[in-house]
C-alpha cells in the first residue's frame, strides 16, 4: 500500500507519516512548499506523479479564532482544498482518510455527539471542515471521515506546551471552566488513523480519548503531574472572545463497533506524555 499525507509538517500529519514509516508502508509526506490544496492542477499533478493507494488529508487551516476574520481563506483550505484532494484521489482509485473536528457540531448540551448527529457549525472553522467533510461524503464510498479534539504533542504549541513554558514565568494561568472535551493526544490518534488505512471498514469515526474535561482541567493536570508551582484560576469561557464549541464530548461506539481500540484515557495518555518531556 502506498500512502500520500497531507500536511507532513503539521501536528498530526507528521506523527501519522513517522508511524507508517515505522511500519515499513511505502508513504511520501507533504505539505505547503510542495502544492497548495487551493490549486486542483497542483493536486492533480502531485496526487498522479505518486499514484497513491491511500490519501490521509491532514492539511487544514486550523487557526479558530483568526478564521472569523479570514472567512474566505479558511473556506479555501478546508473547503475546495478538501475538494481538490477527493478528486485527485478519485482520478488514481486511492481511498482517503479526512481529519475532522468537534467544531463540526454546535457546541449545544451535554450529551456526547454520535457519529450520526447532524452537523451545525457555529463558527466559521467549523462550517469549513463540514464542507471538507461534505466533498469527501458525496464524491466518494471509500473513505473514513475520522473528528477529533484537543490534539496535543508533536512539535505544535498547543495548551499542553503553553502551560508547561508559562510555569518558568507566571504564577497564574486562566482556563477555561466551561468548554468540556477529551484532549487527545497526536500520536494515539495517528495510530488509530494508521490502524484503518489498510481496512475496508469506511464511514464516520469519533477518535478521542477517553473521558472528557475542561480546559482547566487539563491545565491543573498539567501543573500537578509535573508538580509545577503554577495557579490555576478557572473562568468562564465568556470571558474570552472565542468560537470554540462549549461541548465537545465525542462518543467514540463507533471504533469498538468496527473492530478498532479504543484511545488511552486522557488523564492517563497525559501523564505519559509528560513523563516524556522531563
Amino acid at each position: 500500500m502506498k500512502v500520500l499525507v497531507t500536511g507532513a509538517a503539521g501536528q498530526l500529519g507528521a506523527q501519522v507519516l513517522l508511524q507508517l514509516q515505522e511500519r515499513r508502508v511505502d508513504c511520501l509526506g507533504v505539505d505547503v512548499e510542495d502544492f497548495d490544496v487551493r490549486d486542483g492542477a497542483q493536486v492533480h499533478k502531485a496526487v498522479q506523479a505518486f499514484g497513491p493507494d491511500a490519501i490521509v488529508h491532514c492539511a487544514a487551516y486550523t487557526a479558530v479564532e483568526r478564521a472569523e476574520t479570514e472567512p474566505e481563506k479558511c473556506a479555501e483550505v478546508n473547503g475546495i482544498g478538501t475538494l481538490n484532494m477527493v478528486r485527485a484521489a478519485l482520478a488514481v482509485n486511492a481511498k482517503m482518510l479526512y481529519v475532522s473536528d468537534v467544531a463540526v457540531f454546535s457546541g449545544e448540551g451535554e450529551a456526547p455527539w454520535e457519529v450520526s448527529d447532524r452537523t451545525n457549525a457555529h463558527s466559521v472553522y467549523g462550517l469549513s471542515k463540514a464542507q471538507g467533510e461534505e466533498a469527501v461524503r458525496s464524491l466518494m464510498t471509500r473513505y473514513f471521515i475520522v473528528r477529533s479534539s484537543w490534539l496535543y504533542g508533536g512539535k505544535h504549541d498547543d495548551d499542553v506546551q503553553k502551560v508547561l513554558r508559562s510555569s518558568a514565568d507566571r504564577k497564574e494561568w486562566l482556563a477555561s471552566s466551561t468548554e468540556i472535551a477529551s484532549p487527545t493526544r497526536v500520536s494515539d490518534l495517528a495510530k488509530v488513523i494508521c490502524d484503518m488505512l489498510p481496512t475496508e471498514r469506511y464511514g464516520v469515526y469519533h477518535a478521542v480519548s477517553q473521558g472528557s474535561c475542561s480546559r482547566a482541567d487539563v491545565a491543573k493536570a498539567v501543573v500537578r503531574l509535573t508538580q509545577g508551582r503554577l495557579t490555576v484560576k478557572p473562568v468562564a469561557t465568556s470571558s474570552w472572545v472565542t468560537k470554540r464549541p462549549a461541548n465537545g464530548r465525542l462518543s467514540t461506539v463507533s471504533l469498538t463497533q468496527n473492530g478498532f481500540a479504543q484511545l488511552p484515557a486522557w488523564e492517563t495518555a497525559l501523564a505519559d506524555y509528560l513523563k516524556e518531556q522531563m
